[in-house]
Order: structure tokens, then sequence, then C-alpha cells
């Protein structure tokens, strides 16, 4: 592939996203270090590292499976935001920016994929 994985929109929305989530997560309680904060966080990062790291891969068929994991992260991510906003952990604004950017990023994803495949 030519170019850098950086210059992908969806990596760029994912890095996004991971610091949106790291800020969002700061708020929660002192009590979900180990839980949902580290949960968020770690799917969070998973999204933009698995898409940088099948680019970076040397066929079409790993990158493919990179991005399927980075798109599970993404479910995971969004799973554990419903949970947050369950729970009333952070504030409702970062919760809804985060959503949002999980359905692009989603969005995104299967469009590379199906283009992949195609």
């Amino acid at each position: 592939m030519t170019g850098s994985f950086r210059d992908l929109i969806v990596w760029q929305k994912a890095v996004k996203l991971s610091l949106e989530i790291y800020k969002l997560t700061a708020a929660f309680p002192a009590s979900e270090q180990f839980g949902l904060t580290n949960q968020l966080r770690r799917a969070a990062v998973s999204i933009a590292s698995n898409i940088a790291e099948g680019y970076g891969r040397t066929s079409k068929g790993e990158y493919l499976q990179f991005l399927g994991h980075a798109r599970g992260s993404n479910c995971e991510v969004q799973t554990q935001l419903v949970i947050a906003g369950g729970l009333g952990f952070g504030s409702d604004e970062g919760r809804r920016t985060a959503e949002s950017l999980c359905e692009e990023i989603g969005k995104i994803l299967v469009a590379i994929m199906k283009k992949l495949r195609a």
C-alpha cells in the first residue's frame, strides 16, 4: 500500500475517539479504574491500533482481518458506553460525542472492508 495509515480518515477518527474516551473516563468513579474505565480505554485504543497494524501487513487478507478486529473493538466501545450511561458515568455530552464517532468509524470500516473484498 502507498502512503501511511496516518492518512486514513478512519484511523484519524479512531485516534480522536481514543482521546474522547480518555477525557470521558477521567470523570468515572475511582472504583472503576480497573473496571469499566480500563475496558473502555483499551477497546478504544485497540481500534486505531488494529487499523494501523492491518495497514502495515503485507496482504489484503491480513488487512481485512485487522479491520475486523477494529470493528469488533468499536462495537465493544459502543456497548460499554451504553453501560456507562446506564450507570450515570461521565457526561452525557461526552458519551454522545464518543457514540457519534463510533457510528462514523463503524460505517467507514464496513465500507473499506466491502471495497477490499470486491
